[in-house]
């Protein structure tokens, strides 16, 4: 079960600002880093900031899953350029209507082992643990199916780093690559990392409403 829960850039004119963050060991993802632009007092553009988001989510319960939420807004922003990072205050599972969501998920390589969940943990806790640390984020889960979710959003994800198989109703399946995208129109799914490697998926959720 929890297996299936679990399945849920080069250099250029930024380089310069800061080095690059480095990954633990070959089989980890180095933290991807947020440039955050604004306005400063004269109505320039600035950078407001260039690292790690503020708010970076792991899962205990299904270790490798991390969240690296990076930007919220809801209805119309106000672009005054002097906003304060939203992600200061958390974060939540989905946005609502009109409203967007950006992080990137790192999804943990496929084991040849097998799943082995943390002792202690169940496909409950684990729903519960993701519900505590991004709101309501379980909520989503269908437990009849467990790892297939759906949520009121369409959502444009690409893969960034390694590959990914997408499941729908019926066992639908595509095998996405590096560089491939999706847009999720609001339906139930599931992600499976068919790799012994961690996967980076980059996801752009808007808010909406079932018709």
């Amino acid at each position: 079960m929890l297996q299936a829960l679990s399945a849920m850039v080069g250099g250029g004119a930024l380089a310069s600002i800061s080095p690059p963050a480095e990954a633990k060991d070959s089989s980890e993802l180095p933290p991807p880093k947020r440039a955050l632009t604004g306005r400063d007092a004269a109505g320039k553009s600035v950078f407001k900031s260039f690292e790690v988001t503020s708010k970076v989510v792991e899962i205990d319960s299904n270790p490798g899953l991390t969240f690296y939420e990076l930007y919220m807004t809801e209805g119309v922003p106000q672009l005054t350029g002097l906003e304060p990072d939203p992600m200061l205050k958390g974060t939540v599972a989905f946005p609502g209507p009109g409203g967007t969501m950006f992080r990137l998920i790192s999804y943990p390589p496929r084991r040849p082992e097998g799943w082995k969940p943390p002792a202690g943990v169940t496909f409950k806790s684990a729903l519960q643990e993701m519900s505590e640390k991004v709101p309501r984020m379980g909520d989503h889960f269908d437990l009849s199916a467990p790892g297939m979710h759906t949520s009121d959003t369409i959502d444009y994800g690409v893969v960034v780093r390694g590959e990914m198989t997408l499941e729908l109703d019926d066992g639908q399946l595509v095998h996405l690559r590096q560089g491939d995208c999706i847009v999720q129109n609001g339906t139930r799914h599931r992600w499976r990392n068919p790799l012994p490697e961690p996967c980076l998926m980059a996801f752009i959720s808007v808010g909406g409403k079932r018709g």
